[in-house]
């Protein structure tokens, strides 16, 4: 005859296991993570691919679009892991790294900030790097890629797309600021990025879906870019970018 006191042990102990598991995801692991970037569609898809918690361990706790609501957000919901996207409304990730600055500082509870762009831009890397994000990933990364780089993160591991790692090894590499182009300096973030795509030969329509903005968007980008460097058409834009490494 069974002991009921071990029986009732048996099925509290298979409760706070069930429980533990619906908490953390199937492996156990849980992780409380804000997702911050101006594009709702992203974020309603980042949020569906990696938020189903039960499955992956991952709890998306918040999101915001721009860097006055990711501050308050962030400062609210203490996550352990904010997706950060580079190029935000209010002075970009950087921006956003610089008013969290005690708050990835706290030994106790520090957040940790993970990169996530469509920019593989080396300024763009070394900037938030430098702000004190913890890695830096592009949005061509793969739901499971991007949910074991968020627990990595976690765990205070530095995370890198491969061939951004150069970039940031490169540039702590040496002691020597890096030069001022004060023709790049000239353009918006956004700018930079229709810029890059420009130049590596990608037509309006690639643009307006890789950086869900519309076409007359992408066409309004092109022309202040072409103003304000002084070049006639997008053969000596792309000349441009080439002879500054930017492709």
């Amino acid at each position: 005859m069974s002991d009921p006191t071990e029986a009732n042990g048996t099925a509290a102990a298979d409760t706070t296991e069930a429980a533990a598991t619906a908490a953390g995801g199937a492996t156990g692991r849980h992780v409380r993570v804000v997702l911050v970037d101006d594009h709702r569609m992203f974020r309603t898809g980042v949020q569906a691919e990696i938020g189903r918690t039960d499955e992956t361990g991952v709890e998306v706790v918040g999101e915001a679009p721009d860097v006055d609501q990711a501050v308050a957000v962030i400062t609210e919901a203490r996550p352990e892991v904010v997706l950060l996207d580079v190029h935000l409304p209010g002075g970009g990730g950087v921006e956003v790294l610089r008013r969290c600055a005690a708050l990835m500082a706290d030994t106790e509870r520090p957040v940790r900030f993970l990169a996530l762009s469509v920019s593989d831009a080396a300024e763009d890397v070394i900037g938030v790097i430098r702000g004190g994000a913890r890695g830096y990933v592009t949005k061509t990364i793969t739901g499971s890629d991007l949910i074991d780089s968020i627990f990595r993160v976690q765990e205070g591991d530095a995370v890198f797309s491969p061939r951004l790692a150069g970039f940031v090894l490169d540039a702590f590499a040496s002691t020597d600021a890096p030069p001022v182009d004060e023709d790049l300096d000239r353009l918006t973030q956004r700018e930079r990025e229709v810029l890059r795509l420009i130049a590596r030969g990608y037509a309006y329509k690639e643009i307006a879906k890789q950086l869900f903005i519309s076409v007359k968007t992408v066409e309004s980008h092109v022309s202040a870019v072409l103003r304000k460097l002084q070049l006639s058409n997008r053969h000596e834009l792309t000349r441009w970018a080439t002879a500054r490494r930017l492709v």
